[in-house]
């Protein structure tokens, strides 16, 4: 008989630790089924790897690379894998920021975004006029960043990631992690590259406070 695979106690640890959040969140049977098929087969791809971002999105796109464009799996391995992340890494912050704000009410929103490509975001994003809320979030960003000695290239690249994020979240019917996460998911799958997903991703955790206007938000995210 063939002895079953084992798995580094690291990711097994990590992926417990992410599945009990779960469960701890309310979380329906069936995501977890989702997420736990999932992680089964991921956390093989990651053991004994370095624990980098880079090395993640390695691991990630070789799964993403066997399922067809129109799987729907796709996109339960992108969230999944976006939300596993923190506990691989053991990113204590990340962890309770995620504590708390995340929440279950995802299966109960049916909004999305409007179907676009990346092409069409891209072509006329420099003529896109953001509302005054908008303006705000994008600038207490840009100001938060800049801070930290970013070079004018880096600024410009997050700035322009995370006017797709507002565009993206134009028509939402309200202001919170779920909304967030839908239209993170959908808008992902639009970046080819795994630099550019990488990078996307970093936006994404790094904005979401601005655009809820949390007055300490740049102590929150870079603190």
């Amino acid at each position: 008989m063939k002895k079953p695979e084992i798995v580094n106690t690291r990711e097994k640890e990590a992926a417990d630790a992410y599945l009990k959040f779960l469960q701890s969140k309310g979380a329906p049977s069936g995501m977890l089924y989702l997420r736990s098929r999932f992680l089964d087969t991921f956390i093989l791809k990651l053991k004994g790897k370095i624990q980098t971002r880079k090395e993640f999105a390695y691991a990630l796109e070789e799964i993403i690379a066997s399922l067809p464009i129109d799987d729907k799996d796709r996109g339960n391995a992108l969230s999944t894998a976006r939300e596993f992340f923190p506990f691989w890494m053991n990113d204590i912050k990340a962890i309770a920021m995620f504590q708390e704000f995340y929440g279950f009410n995802v299966n109960e929103i049916k909004w999305e975004p409007k179907h676009t490509t990346l092409k069409a975001l891209t072509d006329d994003l420099d003529l896109q006029k953001l509302t005054a809320a908008e303006e705000q979030s994008l600038q207490a960003y840009v100001q938060a960043i800049t801070k930290l000695g970013a070079d004018t290239a880096v600024v410009d690249t997050r700035s322009k990631l995370a006017k797709i994020i507002l565009i993206r979240l134009r028509d939402a019917p309200t202001t919170n992690h779920a909304i967030y996460r839908i239209s993170v998911d959908l808008t992902l799958q639009l970046f080819k590259t795994k630099e550019i997903k990488q990078l996307y991703l970093d936006v994404v955790r790094e904005f979401y406070h601005f655009w809820t206007n949390d007055p300490d938000a740049e102590a929150k995210v870079f603190g």
